[in-house]
C-alpha cells in the first residue's frame, strides 16, 4: 500500500531552516521560517536530530557546484533523525531512527540543514542505537564514502596494506578505523608532522608526512609497495600515489581535497604497468543497513573510533560550523545538533 503512515504528533506547518538564496560568503546562510516539506509518494519525511557538515556544502554556498544546484536551496547532504511520515509499504515506521545521505539532497532538492527533510525511501537507512545524536550525525556520509571506497573500490582484505592519502580528512580518519576493523595494516598521510599522534589514535600503524612526494617513504615501510591506496588528495598527488602501489595493487580515486579533478594531457601510460586504477562515487545503497548497524555497535563497544571534531547546538551555529570546515584547521567531523 502507498498510504502514508505518520507520527501521532503531526508535523507543524512551518519549520526553521538554513537557506542559501544566492551564492556568497557565510552571510549567505540565512535562518528562515519555511513551510515543512510535503512528502511525495515513495519518499520519507524525517524529523532531523543532527547533521554533519561537508566540504561540498561550502561549495554549494559559494556557488561553485555544478549546474544541478539551484537557488534558493536548503543545503545538507546527510542527516539523522526519526521517521515522521512514510508509505505503509516502505517498511519504515514513525519514530524509527534513520539516516540519509547523498542522492542529490541539498543540491537538486532541499537537504538536512532544517528541522524536517524529505528524501526518497531508497536512500533511508534504519538503525537502532543508544549513542548520542551528535555521534550518529557524524557518520552517514563519512562511513558511506569510506566503506564504499574500501569495499567496492579496493576490495580490501585482512592482512593487506592500505595507504590513505589525505588521512586527516574525515573520510580518511573513518577509513582508517574501518580498515583496522577489517584487519589491514594502515599507512596514512598528513601534511603536518604534529598530527601523527592523531592518526595513531585512530588506529593508523604508520603516519607519513606528505610533502608532495611520499613514494620513497612508503617503499621504505613496504618495499614491494602497498596492496591498496585510497586517494583523497586529488589528481595532483595521483602520479606519486601510483609509485606507492605494488604490481597488481589498486588505487581508488575518491576525493580531491587539494582540488584537481582532472589531469591535463592524461595518457593511460601514466599508470605504472600492472597497477590498477578505479574510482568511487557511491550512494546510500552502498552502505547496507546491517553494516551501518554493525559500525554503530562497534562504536558503542569501543572497537571503532568516531572522529567528531566539534558539536554545534542549533541552526544558529551553522555559520560557525561552516567557517571551521572551510578553514580546515580542526581535524574530524563537525556536527550540528538540533533541539527538539
Amino acid at each position: 500500500m502507498s498510504q502514508p503512515t505518520a507520527a501521532g504528533d503531526s508535523a507543524p506547518a512551518t519549520m526553521r531552516a538554513v537557506v542559501v538564496t544566492h551564492p556568497g560568503g557565510l552571510d549567505a546562510l540565512e535562518i528562515k521560517d519555511v513551510p515543512v516539506p510535503a512528502r511525495k509518494p515513495g519518499w520519507v519525511r524525517i524529523k532531523v536530530k543532527a547533521f554533519g557538515l561537508n566540504e561540498s556544502e561550502v561549495t554549494t554556498r559559494k556557488g561553485e557546484s555544478d549546474a544541478e544546484v539551484t537557488y534558493p536551496r536548503i543545503p545538507g547532504i546527510e542527516g539523522v533523525g526519526v521517521v515522521d511520515e512514510a508509505d505503509e509499504d516502505s517498511g519504515l515506521r514513525p519514530g524509527q531512527q534513520v539516516a540519509t545521505m547523498m542522492g542529490n539532497m541539498g543540491r537538486s532538492y532541499d537537504g538536512a540543514y532544517a528541522q524536517y527533510v524529505t528524501v526518497p525511501a531508497g536512500q533511508v537507512i534504519p538503525f537502532e542505537t543508544d549513542l548520542p545524536w551528535d555521534v550518529v550525525g557524524a557518520l552517514p556520509e563519512m562511513f558511506q564514502t569510506a566503506y564504499g571506497s574500501l569495499t567496492h573500490g579496493l576490495d580490501l582484505k585482512s592482512g593487506q596494506t592500505l595507504l590513505i592519502r589525505g588521512g586527516t580528512s574525515t573520510v580518511g580518519l573513518s577509513a582508517a578505523t574501518i580498515a583496522k576493523e577489517i584487519g589491514a595494516t594502515v599507512i596514512s598521510t598528513t601534511r603536518n608532522s604534529d598530527r601523527g599522534d592523531e592518526l595513531r589514535a585512530m588506529g593508523v600503524d604508520h603516519p607519513v608526512v606528505d610533502d608532495g612526494r611520499i613514494a620513497d617513504k612508503v617503499r621504505d615501510l613496504v618495499p614491494q609497495g602497498v596492496d591498496a591506496a585510497l586517494e583523497l588528495v586529488g589528481c595532483t598527488a595521483l602520479p606519486d600515489t601510483f609509485g606507492c602501489v605494488r604490481v597488481h595493487g589498486t588505487v581508488c580515486f575518491t576525493g580531491a581535497l587539494a582540488g584537481g579533478w582532472s589531469i591535463p594531457d592524461f595518457t593511460p601510460f601514466m599508470i605504472p604497468s600492472g597497477v590498477k586504477l578505479t574510482s568511487y562515487a557511491g550512494e546510500a545503497a552502498d552502505l547496507p543497513p546491517q553494516v551501518f548497524q554493525q559500525q554503530l555497535q562497534a562504536i558503542a563497544d569501543g572497537r571503532l573510533k568516531t572522529p567528531v571534531a566539534k558539536t554545534y547546538r542549533g541552526l544558529e551555529q551553522v555559520r560557525d560550523a561552516q567557517a571551521d570546515v572551510e578553514s580546515g584547521t580542526t581535524p574530524g567531523k563537525h556536527v550540528v545538533l538540533l533541539d527538539d
